[in-house]
């Protein structure tokens, strides 16, 4: 990491004071990123070792920075070491947006808004900057061509299809995916192709959207970001929502050039089954062949979706041997035991101050725990921590001084990964831990962190953490 700390200090002029390791081995990219913080000067650190991918990343940043599409500015660099340092955008994905939002089949109308305001910014990466953008700096092709889309069915083919069981004809299946290949070629792919567009890359921010993970850019066709954003497959977006959705893009894509709706229609949902396919084909890819269960996960939403796409939509080529296969996905026993093992368990921590009342239950089933941590030492009363939070060093310092507070926290994880075993055998997918204190900015915030990084190494639950009273000081 001293190569993070020396592009920090370059470019705050100022030595790192707490360093936080992000996703862990959650990820899917093989990327290390670290949150880099000293006061109030913080940055994402990425160490990576594909030069062409970072150096991809670093020039479309630059690039979309030019049109004034909200990403994050790349403050430092050392592709020598595959290093380099952006903008802190916060902790708030798209995704975790949604999740804390989304009661049963109901979601806020404020997660719609989100959705809205990055649809309708999703034509000017496509076709505003996607005119002069340099496409020979693409990795590792630099238009989706015939060699990416074969590459994209394969990965299904060999890591969904042979994995799971789904038995099938070879040659047939190869027909099909050369027809499909054909047809998805056809259609205008003179634009930008974010590539793997979907709610986890978004981060919200003082509720505006800004973009991250589109490394893997390259020319293509408009119809297969919209359908990466709407066919999220653990998004789980009712159809309803995704109709209203994909008319608000084509409204915001003919204020930029004149793609008639039908001609749109035409290849649209041949590209949302490629990319559900190349999808699928990760799932396999670091579920069943890593062995990364959470990955698994999204498997059963991902079915769901390709339920309602047989049952509502006809493509326009023949596809017999392909559509089978799907059709024996739907039946497939192991894929059907995959859903009941890695249904997922969302954990919504959250700390607070007791002067500001006890947080809202937006869940609907009002359980859950609540912790009062006014009997731990308390930070606050001394005057070098009183502008520092739970997050910092030296208040984490301070706190795990004091064997009082290794004894509460161990109580807390000791209830709480007892409710979390028994909520996840029985089948439930909610539960809420919250922290308080007098001020909500040091004791609460760090339980909630502390709770959070002992949580996210269990398999099948997701964690989102909120910190409510740093919210309402704007930190």
């Amino acid at each position: 990491m001293d190569v993070l700390k020396r592009l920090f200090e370059q470019h705050f002029h100022s030595p790192v004071g707490r360093m936080q390791p992000l996703h862990g081995q959650l990820g899917g990219s093989g990327r290390n990123i670290v949150r880099l913080a000293n006061g109030t000067c913080t940055a994402i650190g990425v160490l990576y070792d594909v030069r062409e991918e970072n150096a991809a990343f670093i020039e479309f940043s630059k690039h979309f920075r030019k049109h004034r599409l909200p990403v994050p500015e790349i403050y430092a660099e050392d592709l020598s070491v595959g290093a380099y340092l952006e903008e802190d955008l916060g902790d708030t994905t798209l995704f975790e947006f949604l999740s804390t939002n989304h009661v049963g089949g109901a979601i806020a109308p404020q997660v719609v808004e989100a959705y809205r305001q990055v649809v309708a910014l999703l034509p000017r990466f496509q076709v505003e900057a996607g005119r002069d953008l340099d496409y020979k700096i693409c990795y590792p092709r630099d238009s989706f061509d015939r060699q990416s889309i074969v590459w994209d069915l394969n990965y299904f083919k060999y890591y969904f299809l042979k994995l799971a069981g789904i038995s099938f004809n070879e040659q047939a299946l190869e027909d099909d995916f050369d027809r499909l290949t054909n047809f998805l070629l056809s259609a205008d792919r003179g634009y930008f192709l974010y590539r793997d567009f979907q709610s986890r890359n978004i981060m919200l921010r003082d509720g505006q959207p800004f973009f991250l993970d589109y490394q893997g850019g390259r020319k293509g066709a408009l119809q297969y970001d919209i359908a990466s954003l709407l066919y999220d497959a653990k998004a789980d977006l009712p159809p309803e929502l995704r109709q209203q959705l994909l008319d608000h893009y084509l409204d915001g894509l003919a204020n930029f050039i004149d793609v008639g709706r039908p001609v749109f229609m035409r290849h649209y949902y041949a590209y949302v089954y490629v990319r559900m396919m190349q999808a699928m084909g990760a799932y396999g890819f670091r579920g069943f062949y890593e062995r990364k269960a959470h990955f698994l996960q999204s498997v059963p939403y991902a079915l769901k979706n390709l339920r309602w796409l047989l049952r509502n939509v006809e493509l326009p080529i023949e596809l017999p041997t392909l559509i089978d296969a799907f059709e024996r996905m739907l039946t497939s026993e192991k894929l059907r035991s995959v859903g009941s093992e890695t249904q997922t368990l969302l954990i919504r921590i959250a700390s607070f101050s007791f002067h500001q009342g006890l947080p809202k239950d937006d869940t609907g089933h009002g359980g859950g725990f609540v912790f009062d941590a006014r009997s731990l030492p308390n930070p606050g009363r001394e005057e070098h921590f009183k502008n520092l939070t739970g997050k910092d060093a030296p208040v984490i310092n301070y706190l795990v001084s004091h064997e009082s507070v290794h004894q509460f926290l161990g109580s807390v994880m000791a209830l709480v990964d007892a409710s979390v075993s028994n909520y996840q055998t029985r089948g439930f997918q909610s539960l809420t831990v919250s922290f308080g204190c007098t001020g909500g900015q040091h004791r609460s915030v760090y339980l909630a962190e502390q709770l959070a990084k002992h949580l996210r190494a269990r398999p099948g639950v997701e964690v989102v953490v909120r910190h409510l009273a740093l919210e309402k000081l704007g930190r």
